[in-house]
C-alpha cells in the first residue's frame, strides 16, 4: 500500500493528484523550486521538499534530485504528473531502483512509445490504422502538403507544415536541428498532412493482470499552436461503427506494449471519417476531467490501485453519461501571437455552481512568473447533454473575476459559442480560419466598454470622496458645473474610452444620459435607456476593483480591464520610432548571427531569440532598414519594456513579436 506519495511536478496537477490523496487518506509530498516557493501546490502538500533554482533544467527535470527528495521526505511512491519527467523512462527506471513505487506505465512501455517513429511500427504490426509515412528524399508535389515532426517530441516543437517542395530542404533542417536542441534528439519524419481534420483520443486503462479499458472518446481539436485549448468528451458526432474501431485500436495498442495505468491513444480523424494513429501518451493527460465527469471516476485513484497492483475493478468500465467540455485559461494575449502573459493575479474566482469542476494551481495574491506554462486552470462543465455543457462553462467563464495579466478567458466564451463550435464543426484549423474575428475588439455600437469606463471613473470619484483628510485639486478650479472627464485605455485590445459627467447636488450625472442608482468605490449601478424606453430603462450592476492604475470590471454579461490615462500627456513617456522592447521578462539567448549596428535589416527577419516560460519569442525587425542600436547580448535577462534594439526606418514601425518552441 502507498502510505506517502510525492508528485514530481507542480501547478495544478500536483494540486489535483494531493485532491485525490486526501480521499485515500495517503500523505503528500512536493517538489518546488525556489520560483514556486510559495506556490499553491506546495501550501497544499503535507510536506515539501526544495529544489534550488528556477528554470526547469535545474529542478523539475533533475530526476536525480526528485528522487533524493522522495527518500528525503519518506515518501514510498512517485507519481509524475504530466509533463516534465512523466514520459521518461529513465526516471521510472530511477524511481524503482531506489526501492519507490512508480505511479505510471512500464519503463519499457514508455520507451517504446517515446519514438513516433518505433510507435507507428509497433501500431502497423498490431493493425492500428496509420498514415503511410513519405520519404522527404522522395517526395514530389503529388505529396503535398506535407507534416514534418520530431521523432522523439511533442507539443508542436520541432513540426513544420509544408507546402511548397522548394521549401522542404530548408523546413527539414530547420525542424531537425529544433528537435535536437528541445529533445536531444534530431530525428525527423514526413507524414501527409490532413487538411481539417480532427483530433480524437481515447483514454485506456490497463491494470497488471490483461485488463485494458476503452474510456471512451475525447475530441480536443481547437488547438493553438498544435497545442489543445478545448476539450469534450465523448468526440461528437461518431458514430457507434468509428467509436468501435477507436477503442478497438486503443485496447490493441496498450496489449501491444503490455502498457499498466493511464494512458491516451491519439489519432487524427479526416474528412471522410477514416481515423489515423497519431500517437500514444504514457501519461495522465491534461484534458482527463471531461473522461472523469463522463463516467463518474477519479482516474488518479485508479492509477495508484494499479500501481499497488490491484486488478480493475470490473471486467468493464462504468456506463458513460452526459457530456463534458473543458476549457484551458491561459496567460497569453491570443491577439499577440498568443504571447504569455506575467505579473500578480490579484483576484481569481470562477462560480462554484453544480456541475463545474475547476482544477487550479493559482489562487488571489499569487504571481505568474517566465519560468513554467501559462496555464492559470482547467475549467470543466459536466451536464446531461453537449449544448447544456458548453452553455454552462461559457457561462462561468464569463463571470468569472480574474484581475491581473491578460488573459485568454474572452476568446474562450467566444469559441464556446461560435456557430461552428456549436454545430460541431471541430477540426485543428479552428483558430487559423477563426481568430482575427474572435480576438476582434468590440464594435464601436457595443456599450459595454464605455459603460464599464463610466462605472470606473464614477467609482473613482466615490473613492476620493470618501477618502480621508482635505480634497486636493490639480492646477485648475473645480467648477460643479463643468464636466469632469477621465480617460482609460482598454486592455488587450487598446482602444481609448472617455467618461465624462457633471457633480450636482444630488450626485454625478454622466452626459451620455444614463442615470446614476448607486456609486461605491467598489460597486455602480447605472440605469441606461430611461428616457427613451416607454417601460423604463435597464439597470446595470459594475463591480470594480482598482490595483495601480488599473481598473477591472465586473459585469454579467463580461469584464473589462481599463487602463486609467493621465490627463496630460507625460512628454519623457516616448520611445524612439522603431524601438524594439522586450514584450514580457526574460533572457536573451542569442541574436541573429552577424547582427551589429549600421546592419541592414529586412521586415519580419528574426533578430533577437527572447526566452520566457518555457518558449522562445523571435523579437522581428518591424520595417527594412537600418539597426542603429542593439543592446541585446545572450545571457541578458531583461524586464518588460527594456530596450533590446532600435531599427530606423522613414516610416511608422510596430514592433512585431513571433512565438516559437523553445530551442
Amino acid at each position: 500500500m502507498i502510505s506517502t506519495l510525492l508528485v514530481a511536478n507542480r501547478g495544478e496537477i500536483a494540486c489535483r493528484i494531493f485532491r485525490t490523496c486526501r480521499a485515500l487518506g495517503i500523505a503528500t509530498v512536493a517538489v518546488y523550486s525556489d520560483a514556486d516557493a510559495d506556490a499553491l501546490h506546495v501550501r497544499e502538500a503535507d510536506t515539501a521538499v526544495r529544489l534550488p533554482g528556477a528554470a526547469p533544467a535545474d529542478t523539475y527535470l533533475r530526476g536525480d534530485l526528485v528522487v533524493r527528495a522522495a527518500l528525503a521526505a519518506g515518501a514510498d511512491a512517485v507519481h509524475p504528473g504530466y509533463g516534465f519527467l512523466s514520459e521518461n523512462a529513465g526516471f521510472a527506471r530511477a524511481v524503482q531502483d531506489a526501492g519507490l513505487l512508480w505511479v505510471g506505465p512500464p519503463a519499457k512501455a514508455i520507451e517504446l512509445m517515446a519514438s513516433k517513429t518505433r510507435a507507428k511500427e509497433l501500431m502497423a504490426a498490431a493493425g492500428v490504422p496509420l498514415l503511410a509515412p513519405v520519404d522527404p528524399a522522395k517526395a514530389t508535389a503529388d505529396d503535398l502538403p506535407l507534416l514534418l515532426k520530431a521523432a522523439a517530441g511533442g507539443g508542436g516543437r520541432g513540426m513544420r507544415i509544408v507546402r511548397e517542395l522548394a521549401e522542404l530542404p530548408a523546413e527539414l533542417t530547420a525542424a531537425a536541428a529544433e528537435a535536437a536542441a528541445a529533445f536531444g534528439d534530431g530525428e525527423v519524419f514526413a507524414e501527409p498532412y490532413v487538411e481539417r481534420g480532427r483530433h480524437v483520443e481515447v483514454q485506456v486503462m490497463a491494470d497488471g493482470h490483461g485488463g485494458v479499458w476503452a474510456l471512451g472518446t475525447r475530441d480536443c481539436s481547437l488547438q493553438r499552436r498544435h497545442q489543445k485549448v478545448i476539450e469534450e468528451a465523448p468526440a461528437p458526432g461518431l458514430d457507434d461503427a468509428l467509436q468501435g474501431r477507436l477503442h478497438d485500436a486503443a485496447v490493441a495498442a496498450a496489449h501491444a506494449v503490455g502498457y499498466q495505468g493511464a494512458g491516451t491513444v491519439e489519432f487524427l480523424l479526416a474528412a471522410d471519417g477514416r481515423p489515423y494513429f497519431l500517437e500514444m501518451n504514457t501519461r495522465l493527460q491534461v484534458e482527463h476531467p471531461v473522461t472523469e465527469a463522463v463516467f463518474g471516476l477519479d482516474l488518479v485513484a485508479l492509477q495508484l490501485r494499479v500501481a499497488e497492483g490491484e486488478p480493475l475493478p470490473a471486467t468493464a468500465p462504468p456506463a458513460p453519461h452526459g457530456h463534458a467540455v473543458e476549457a484551458r485559461l491561459y496567460a497569453e494575449d491570443p491577439a499577440r501571437d498568443w504571447q504569455p502573459q506575467t505579473g500578480a493575479l490579484h483576484t481569481f474566482h470562477v462560480p462554484d455552481e453544480p456541475g463545474l469542476r475547476l482544477d487550479t494551481g493559482y489562487t488571489d495574491g499569487d504571481t505568474i512568473g517566465v519560468h513554467y506554462d501559462p496555464m492559470l486552470a482547467k475549467v470543466v462543465a459536466h451536464a446531461p447533454t453537449r449544448t447544456e455543457a458548453v452553455r454552462l462553462l461559457a457561462r462561468a467563464l464569463e463571470r468569472a473575476r480574474i484581475h491581473g495579466p491578460v488573459t485568454n478567458r474572452e476568446l474562450l466564451v467566444r469559441s464556446l459559442r461560435h456557430p461552428d463550435f456549436l454545430a460541431a464543426r471541430l477540426d485543428t484549423g479552428f483558430y487559423d480560419r477563426h481568430l482575427d474575428a474572435l480576438t476582434r475588439a468590440p464594435a464601436q455600437a457595443d456599450p459595454g466598454p464605455r459603460l464599464a469606463a463610466l462605472a470606473a471613473a464614477l467609482a473613482d470619484a466615490a473613492a476620493r470622496q470618501q477618502a480621508p483628510g482635505p480634497a486636493r485639486f490639480g492646477a485648475w478650479r473645480n467648477i460643479s458645473s463643468q464636466p469632469r472627464t477621465k480617460r482609460y485605455r482598454a486592455e488587450p485590445d487598446g482602444t481609448e474610452h472617455e467618461a465624462a459627467y457633471r457633480t450636482t447636488r444630488t450626485g454625478p450625472v454622466p452626459e451620455t444620459g444614463e442615470r446614476v442608482i448607486a456609486a461605491r468605490p467598489d460597486r455602480v449601478t447605472l440605469e441606461t435607456g430611461g428616457a427613451t424606453a416607454p417601460s423604463g430603462g435597464i439597470t446595470r450592476h459594475f463591480d470594480i476593483a482598482v490595483h495601480g492604475d488599473k481598473a477591472y470590471v465586473d459585469t454579467a454579461t463580461g469584464s473589462y480591464t481599463l487602463t486609467a490615462l493621465p490627463r496630460f500627456t507625460d512628454p519623457t513617456d516616448r520611445t524612439e520610432p522603431g524601438s524594439l522592447l522586450a514584450p514580457m521578462p526574460g533572457t536573451v539567448v542569442r541574436v541573429a548571427d552577424g547582427l551589429a549596428e549600421g546592419a541592414a535589416v529586412t521586415a519580419g527577419q528574426p533578430l533577437i531569440w527572447l526566452e520566457a516560460m518555457k518558449m522562445e519569442h523571435r523579437i522581428l525587425a518591424p520595417a527594412s532598414g537600418t539597426l542603429t542600436a542593439l543592446h541585446a547580448a545572450p545571457g541578458l535577462q531583461v524586464e518588460v519594456g527594456t530596450l533590446l534594439a532600435v531599427v530606423q526606418d522613414a516610416q511608422t514601425v510596430v514592433q512585431d513579436v513571433q512565438e516559437e518552441p523553445k530551442r
